[in-house]
């Protein structure tokens, strides 16, 4: 059983109160059979744009509940974007600096945006991808008054998944039957699906996965050996593996088809839900859409129809 926290929101700052209860919406369009209903949980009604407001609010509460963030203090932290962004909203709102560690293959308006927000951006170890981005942010909060949240092994990550995004999908559907997210940290699909199977222990879960070398928009190959601690495998149903290539073009299908401008992520996720719906001839799948488009707007996938098919597509980390 999970420990005893506060809940989300934060009732003292408007802003930050403003996290979570994001919409879920049927996806109608995307049925693949008459007994397959798809549901989306639009994450970018998040003050940030993103998921990760979520964890980025809560691993900082927790921090200031346990005494290890004091005002004046730094938060160092690896992010692939996301993160980042949520982190240092966050941070500004309650007067905390923040270092963002990125690796040297991450989008250029990521780098833009975390600047924009107010981070101050250093790049990771040049051939390290995410796992040199962590052990150099870990290095750098050992600098005083310095503090590494580490939302790749924080339980508060998890738990503030099982105490908002569960809740808020049962109630909004108590007849969810699978469960689709994608492996960033393992936070969402972990804490999620503790609160999904309390509910129905039934309930499927599914993990999105990159094909190896791939770098699906915040999404990590568990084939490079890098498994996130706090990414409960055991729990799994199974994991779909996506292509870029699959997340362009389904990213580009759900702006089509359902009017909604989902980033890359959502595209793979919603890939992924499609794959695992061919299996069922009955479902609920409710299929998590971590942020929108405006991120992604320069790679032309929107304009071009060819885009999921140019070379070095998988040399970027879409995040």
């Amino acid at each position: 059983m999970p420990e005893p926290s506060p809940p989300l929101p934060a009732a003292g700052d408007p802003l930050l109160a403003r996290i979570g209860n994001t919409p879920l919406v049927e996806l109608p369009n995307c049925s693949p059979k008459p007994g397959i209903r798809i549901y989306a949980k639009l994450e970018w009604f998040n003050p940030s744009g993103s998921v990760k407001d979520r964890i980025a609010w809560y691993m900082l509460e927790r921090a200031e509940a346990e005494g290890l963030a004091r005002p004046g203090m730094t938060v160092v932290e690896a992010t692939t974007g996301n993160t980042g962004i949520a982190l240092t909203l966050a941070c500004r709102r309650k007067g905390y600096g923040v270092k963002t560690v990125v690796p040297e293959n991450a989008m250029p308006e990521i780098l833009e945006l975390l600047a924009a927000h107010g981070a101050e951006v250093i790049t990771g170890p040049p051939g390290e991808g995410t796992r040199g981005a962590i052990r150099l942010a870990r290095e750098l909060a050992e600098a005083p008054h310095h503090l590494n949240l580490d939302q790749f092994s924080n339980q508060a990550n998890v738990q503030a998944h099982y105490l908002t995004t569960g809740p808020e999908i049962l109630a909004a559907l108590p007849e969810v039957d699978v469960f689709v997210a994608g492996t960033g940290t393992g936070g969402t699909i972990t804490g999620v699906g503790r609160r999904l199977r309390e509910h129905n222990p039934a309930v499927q879960l599914v993990a999105m996965e990159p094909h190896l070398g791939s770098q699906v928009q915040g999404l990590r190959s568990l084939q490079e050996g890098f498994i996130p601690p706090i990414l409960d495998l055991e729990q799994l149903s199974g994991k779909i593996l996506v292509y870029s290539k699959d997340a362009f073009f389904w990213t580009r299908e759900l702006a089509r088809r359902e009017g909604l401008f989902g980033g890359l992520s959502s595209g793979a996720a919603l890939y992924g839900a499609l794959k695992w719906a061919q299996r069922l001839e009955h479902a609920n799948i409710v299929v998590l859409f971590a942020d929108a488009g405006w991120k992604y707007l320069s790679t032309g996938l929107w304009r071009n129809p060819t885009v999921d098919s140019r070379e070095g597509l998988d040399d970027t980390v879409w995040w």
